[in-house]
């Protein structure tokens, strides 16, 4: 074999070889590649589960309970401090005996730590979670209407009842806002508003007479009518703390027994008894001008059911 045919030999036998190592060269960018891409699209998908589950978490129990898909589940912070509570008749010609403050002085001031408030009166939705938990036929109480509508026909007992169940629902939920959770872990509780809590959260610190101020309208509230409305028809931004119905609509239990003024929480425990009667707050949609007003004091026999009474909670640490 001549030089020249031997420099072609060579030649040809030296293409075949690089070309199958580009191609294996080729095949390993090419599953690398795609085993990139593998990896991207799982942790893609991972992203997008763990968005879900947050999305989820927000919104599910709102959802469980019936609660208001807002911040904090609805519940709004009244400011620790001081408010001028009872009723002044020279500035109110509408204020009853019973809102006297002493036979000294018409109206005091009372020191409340912070709380948090309801938004909302307690739903018929709501309340019928928890009825179906506890076995209450909430038919056979004539507890009916669109889910909507503020709870009526309801007993103080079955409202205090509700508050201790909502306690321990959002005690034991990871889904409890942390803010409420940090609250009721700190000594907090879900429980009906004390009468004071009820009248400042209703008439702030500025001593309004009705919550949203000092004029009587129907605009903002449901009062001499014949039906209960569903909770915040009547929307309210002039409120104390945009609170909605607190004025008519259905008079609203409080976790305080029925006493003279001067105010006193320690009396709300010292002045229990089987026949105590527990005061109601804001009127009802059945009510006149008179009885909506942010210092009327009602008080009714804790096995009562009516359509004028219902209720709404607070989480609080108060006695």
């Amino acid at each position: 074999m001549s030089e020249e045919d031997l420099k072609s030999s060579q030649h040809e036998n030296k293409v075949p070889g690089r070309t199958v190592g580009f191609f294996v060269m080729s095949a390993i960018i090419v599953f690398v590649a795609i085993w990139m891409s593998i990896q991207g699209n799982d942790r893609a998908l991972t992203d997008l589960s763990e968005q879900s589950k947050l999305e989820n978490y927000s919104v599910s129990l709102p959802s469980e309970l019936r609660l208001p898909n807002l911040p904090l589940l609805g519940f709004v912070e009244v400011e620790a401090g001081e408010f001028l509570m009872g009723s002044n008749p020279l500035l109110d010609r509408l204020a009853y005996e019973n809102e006297r403050w002493s036979s000294r002085q018409r109206q005091g001031e009372v020191y409340l730590p912070s709380f948090f408030i309801s938004r909302y009166e307690t739903t018929i939705a709501q309340f019928g979670v928890y009825a179906d938990e506890v076995d209450l036929d909430i038919r056979q109480i004539n507890l009916v209407g669109s889910p909507d509508l503020a709870a009526y026909n309801v007993t103080w007992s079955d409202a205090v009842g509700y508050a201790s169940w909502l306690d321990s629902k959002l005690r034991s939920s990871p889904r409890t806002p942390e803010r409420l959770k940090a609250i009721l872990e700190g000594g907090g509780r879900v429980t009906l508003p004390s009468e004071a809590e009820w009248e400042k959260a209703a008439r702030s610190t500025d001593g309004r007479i009705f919550p949203w101020g000092s004029q009587p309208t129907s605009d903002f509230a449901n009062f001499n009518a014949t039906e209960v409305y569903s909770v915040g028809s009547k929307p309210c931004d002039e409120c104390a703390y945009g609170l909605s119905d607190m004025a008519g609509n259905v008079w609203e239990f409080t976790r305080s027994p029925l006493q003279d003024y001067p105010y006193d929480p320690v009396d709300d425990l010292d002045n229990l008894s089987e026949d105590a009667l527990w005061v109601m707050r804001g009127g009802s949609f059945a009510d006149g001008i008179n009885n909506v007003r942010a210092a009327v004091r009602g008080a009714v026999d804790p096995g009562v059911r009516s359509k004028t009474i219902g209720f709404r909670v607070v989480i609080s640490s108060a006695p």
